[in-house]
């Protein structure tokens, strides 16, 4: 998937734990889990706001666009 969920990072470099994320935000630790892991579908626009809000980062910090290499058709 050409996104890419750097939220780990973010969590690390404010030495914060999943979890307080999770409460501080209203989601439940799973949904974190499943964001952090880079398997979720989609995010709201609120609970990105919330992450960015307690992590003090912009959302270009958490999510970062990398596109997949073309493959060759010779």
């Amino acid at each position: 998937m050409p996104i890419i969920v750097n939220l780990d990072v973010m969590l690390a470099k404010r030495k914060m734990a999943s979890k307080d994320l999770a409460e501080a935000v209203g989601i439940t630790a799973q949904n974190l889990s499943i964001l952090k892991t880079g398997r979720a579908k989609a995010i709201r626009f609120s609970t990105l706001d919330g992450i960015c809000r307690h992590l003090d980062c912009q959302p270009g910090d958490i999510l970062e666009f990398v596109p997949e290499e073309m493959e060759n058709s010779d």
